[in-house]
């Protein structure tokens, strides 16, 4: 059902308009998160993605009535507006797009409160910390450290956070001043529409060497499924006539055929097999 915006203030409706127009103008319409991300690097990630996306800030209310009033199967993207969402418009395919947004996210320092997104591990080995408190922060946050050599030294690799949990104020600190930056800060892909079709990031996370890898066994698998069932192709008929030559001399030569092609093979086999009875004799 079309929301009601016939009494929209005029620059609502402005922001209406302009959020259809770039969706008439552009192939790919997406939404993105920009929960935590401080204005600095909105703004850094905007240059980065200049030229080949548009990033258009409104509210989700807007937005909303955007979809509702453009209709079709462009209408549910607006289900997957949360929290701090933004438009991303691109004439990229959903792939490239996700692929470039996830080369644009940053490592940041650990605020208390955020969750980790993969096991947090500070790996053994000297800091470049003098003796002091540092020392008992650190064994406080569960970080085995001493005093070595007149520095500080974690005398073992640790996992202090676990994915998934959620990072205390105290292990924020000491992260920071061990300039440990688990956190990634970007442009997160909630949506993206494309070609009438809705994609999720869960669709477009592709492991591009996997895929590739995938692509040549399936490839050598198929070739050599038409050699051995001697299904001529372009590719294979060269494979299979060697195949076939190289199955017929030896069978010529276990059988004793005494062709032109084959006859030295037999005489060869016969001075070896000869040359083996002798050896036996002999050895007795």
């Amino acid at each position: 059902m079309a929301l009601y915006t016939a009494h929209l203030p005029q620059w609502k409706r402005d922001e209406v308009e302009q959020i259809k127009q770039y969706a008439g103008e552009y192939a790919l319409v997406g939404l993105v998160d920009l929960y935590g991300i401080p204005a600095k690097q909105i703004q850094q990630m905007r240059r980065d993605i200049r030229g080949d996306a548009v990033l258009k800030m409104a509210r989700n209310s807007l937005m909303e009535h955007a979809f509702s009033e453009m209709g079709g199967d462009i209408e549910p993207v607006s289900s997957h507006l949360d929290g701090q969402s933004a438009l991303i418009y691109t004439n990229e395919n959903p792939y490239r797009l996700y692929k470039r947004l996830e080369q644009t996210k940053t490592k940041m320092v650990a605020k208390p409160g955020d969750v980790a997104p993969e096991d947090i591990v500070i790996p053994k080995g000297p800091t470049s910390f003098k003796p002091g408190p540092i020392v008992g922060e650190l064994q406080q946050a569960g970080i085995p450290a001493a005093i070595e050599g007149g520095k500080v030294k974690i005398r073992e690799t640790k996992t202090v956070v676990k994915k998934g949990e959620t990072i205390s104020k105290k292990m924020a600190d000491v992260l920071a001043k061990l300039d440990i930056r688990p956190i990634d800060v970007g442009l997160n892909l909630q949506v993206a529409f494309y070609e009438g079709s809705l994609y999720k990031p869960s669709m477009l996370a592709i492991d591009e060497t996997l895929y590739y890898n995938n692509v040549v066994l399936a490839s050598q698998q198929a070739f050599n499924l038409s050699v051995n069932a001697a299904i001529p192709t372009a590719q294979t008929i060269v494979p299979i006539i060697g195949k076939a030559a190289m199955e017929a001399r030896n069978l010529a030569v276990d059988a004793c055929i005494y062709e032109k092609d084959v006859v030295d093979l037999i005489i060869a086999r016969a001075y070896r097999e000869t040359l083996a009875v002798r050896s036996i004799v002999e050895g007795n």
